[in-house]
């Protein structure tokens, strides 16, 4: 019994930490094509610019700016929720979940 709840154990930790890596996979992946299509947007746009035309304007880098914040996000889904919920908080909600649901099963 112990043996077959081992390997359950280790098959759900094997499983939680793929999405993991998975999830930051794609969050470098993103990162990888920000900065390859805007140094593309912005060397494309330094190459056509007229001459007495600036450079620093808001829609030379506004691609940059809206995506990025697009990237922060996608950064913070990431990151960001083991610093704000604790690294243990989602099984301790499920467990909190299911002992709820026992509970009323009595009553």
């Amino acid at each position: 019994m112990e043996v077959i709840n081992n390997q359950d154990s280790n098959r759900e930790a094997y499983e939680m930490a793929r999405k993991k890596v998975k999830k930051l996979k794609n969050f470098y992946t993103h990162l990888i094509v920000y900065i390859l299509v805007n140094a593309y947007i912005l060397i494309k746009h330094y190459s056509n610019l007229i001459e007495g035309e600036p450079f620093f304007s808001f829609e030379t880098f506004s691609t940059a700016f809206f995506w990025g914040i697009g990237l922060v996000a996608h950064a913070f889904s990431v990151f960001v929720p083991y610093f704000v919920l604790g690294k243990d908080w989602e099984e301790k909600k499920i467990n909190e979940y299911m002992k709820n649901e026992q509970n009323k099963k009595w009553e």
